[in-house]
């Protein structure tokens, strides 16, 4: 039996206000909890926490599923981040790979 409670990714941020209104304008996820050191933010069943402090940005890893790819794609550069590969058809999805204000990296894929 597994005594895991509860999983998460976590992103080292630098500014955590900035963080949490991209990720809030962008995939307009719960709000879980915010503060300045550490902010968690529900996107469907899982769980992103944002913890301010130094940390190079990284690969996440992770990949959300959205109705509208090219409306997340605009916000994500609207709200400061940025496009690392634009949306194409690859395996039979269309995805892109963005950037968030931190240069955290993660996969938006067409439902």
């Amino acid at each position: 039996m597994s005594n895991v409670t509860r999983t998460y990714f976590m992103l080292n941020v630098l500014d955590m206000s900035r963080a949490v209104a991209f990720y809030r304008e962008v995939l307009g996820p719960v709000i879980r909890y915010e503060s300045e050191q550490w902010s968690e933010i529900k996107l469907g069943d899982a769980t992103v926490a944002l913890h301010a402090g130094a940390g190079a940005p990284r690969e996440t890893g992770l990949a959300v599923e959205v109705g509208d790819l090219d409306l997340v794609c605009a916000a994500v550069v609207r709200m400061g981040g940025r496009i690392v590969i634009a949306a194409a058809v690859a395996a039979g999805e269309r995805s892109a790979e963005v950037a968030d204000t931190e240069g955290n990296t993660f996969t938006v894929v067409a439902a």
